[in-house]
């Protein structure tokens, strides 16, 4: 098990990676996009490839921070009737689930997306928008966003394992320190010197 809770920590630490550089790509998206719009309306010019890059840069982030998401338990989920369980129980829904619903879901989009995009990258496919990107760096982000998705769900199954064992964290303990809003609402009153 410790060889395997081993591997857990190393494929948290790449999705981990993974979705903290996501924040640039965001950030480039915002850059860009305001850009864009300034140029169209000072000098009356746009162009394609200026909002497909906003639509690839989009897309990675969707898609590459999806094992990132997992790892934070920031997924869409419906705690009303599991909430109400032990973490125990929890745990064994959570193993459950992504046994029966999260692997193969992602595994069948992973095989087929591959061909997907092995078709873009030997056709040298291109936008058909006049002025538009090469397609197959878009078409990479799915399997590799199902790979890292796939990758979290093995770390969580182990990790969820090894607490049913008793050989690691309870994963479903709350955080003890302010969650990220508050943190944000401590650095705003801070900057505006408490006024707010």
């Amino acid at each position: 098990m410790n060889l395997l809770l081993k591997l857990s920590r190393l494929i948290d630490a790449l999705n981990e990676r993974v979705g903290r550089s996501m924040i640039w790509l965001i950030l480039l998206s915002v850059i860009i996009s305001a850009g864009n719009a300034v140029v169209r309306k000072a000098f009356n010019y746009s162009s394609n490839w200026l909002l497909e890059v906003q639509w690839y840069m989009f897309a990675a982030v969707f898609l590459l921070c999806a094992g990132y998401a997992l790892k934070h338990n920031a997924h869409v989920r419906i705690d009303v009737v599991a909430g109400r369980f032990s973490h125990r129980a929890q745990a064994w829904i959570d193993i459950l689930g992504t046994l029966v619903f999260l692997m193969p879901m992602a595994v069948m989009t992973l095989w087929l997306s591959w061909p997907f995009f092995t078709l873009a990258f030997t056709t040298g496919e291109m936008s058909s928008n006049p002025g538009g990107l090469i397609r197959w760096p878009v078409k990479l982000f799915v399997p590799l966003g199902f790979a890292l998705l796939i990758l979290q769900g093995v770390s969580e199954l182990i990790k969820r394992i090894a607490f049913l064992q008793g050989k690691a964290d309870d994963p479903y303990a709350k955080d003890e320190g302010p969650s990220a809003e508050e943190q944000l609402a401590a650095h705003i009153k801070a900057t505006q010197g408490g006024d707010a």
